[in-house]
């Protein structure tokens, strides 16, 4: 990847879209046991389940949604928020087994709190 990096922000979202197709080289969703993706912003996150196999999406959950809309955040506590909708959302599909993706992002933090919240709420992975 010959891409020319201006600034220290293009190098950490190259270095993040390398770990991300390393990932999803191993990663596949399927009907049984759908994909959780996460995707963080700096203000909002965002949780997809996705059968790869039809290329669709099953279910989704962000700190947008009238649930949750105004009042989390994009921090530990909107993360929890986010994990335990989603968790309910696949549960109400009876989707009880996943297989987590972190997007190329570090298991911490946001994404390590996604991930307990989901397990709290039921979903195995």
């Amino acid at each position: 990847m010959a891409v020319k990096i201006r600034r220290k922000t293009d190098e950490k979202k190259r270095i993040r879209y390398k770990h991300k197709t390393r990932i999803r080289a191993r990663l596949e969703g399927t009907t049984e046991r759908p994909r959780l993706v996460v995707f963080r912003s700096n203000s909002h996150m965002y949780l997809q389940l996705v059968d790869d196999q039809k290329g669709h999406t099953l279910a989704s959950a962000s700190t947008l949604d009238e649930e949750l809309s105004g009042k989390v955040r994009s921090n530990l506590e909107g993360a929890k928020a986010v994990g335990g909708l989603m968790a309910k959302r696949a549960l109400a599909k009876q989707i009880s087994k996943v297989v987590f993706d972190r997007s190329g992002y570090l298991y911490h933090g946001r994404v390590k709190a996604i991930a307990d919240a989901a397990r709290e709420g039921g979903l195995k992975f």
